[in-house]
């Protein structure tokens, strides 16, 4: 039987992403999210909490998303945590670190890319895939932004106005 090991955090980046390459040419992005929480003191008093989180995110599209990395921007992560361990000066060291999946842009950060309104983007390792929900288009909280894709197949169906009345089977 295999444990669960899933993570997903929001937060904001710490400073710009580093982008490098590994050996093999495959694009490795690391960067580091601020992620508060309310913590109830022992006199009653309630108090923030700030921990600090590394992340690393492989592929195409970790090379795609960092240029929109950039200190202050907030995020949403999901994937696995990994722990490594070594030996420096005789000294046993550790640091765990959460591999990205999937990562979503959720506000505008600093100016590290013109990013064009590309808030609320999804980027997935799993598929290579990019998508994005704003488009750069406005959006408010009482409308509906079609995906990309649907929008040339929803231009050739028929809205409700181009019924007849006779044309309606209920």
């Amino acid at each position: 039987m295999s444990d669960i090991n899933s993570v997903t955090l929001t937060g904001r980046l710490t400073r710009d992403a580093e982008l490098r390459y590994s050996q093999n040419g495959g694009a490795v992005v690391r960067f580091s999210i601020a992620v508060g929480r309310s913590k109830r003191n022992a006199d009653g008093t309630w108090s923030d909490e700030t921990s600090f989180i590394d992340c690393v995110y492989f592929g195409k599209s970790a090379e795609g998303v960092n240029s929109y990395l950039s200190k202050g921007r907030q995020i949403a992560v999901s994937g696995e945590l990994r722990q490594s361990r070594w030996e420096q000066d005789g000294q046993s060291r550790s640091r765990v670190e959460v591999y990205v999946n999937n990562l979503t842009l959720l506000s505008q950060g600093g100016s590290k890319a013109q990013d064009g309104g590309n808030e609320g983007a999804g980027f997935s390792r799993n598929t290579g895939s990019y998508s994005s929900q704003g488009n750069g288009e406005p959006r408010n909280q009482n409308s509906y932004v079609r995906p990309q894709g649907q929008r040339q197949a929803a231009a050739m169906t028929p809205g409700p106005e181009e019924f007849g009345n006779d044309d309606i089977p209920f």
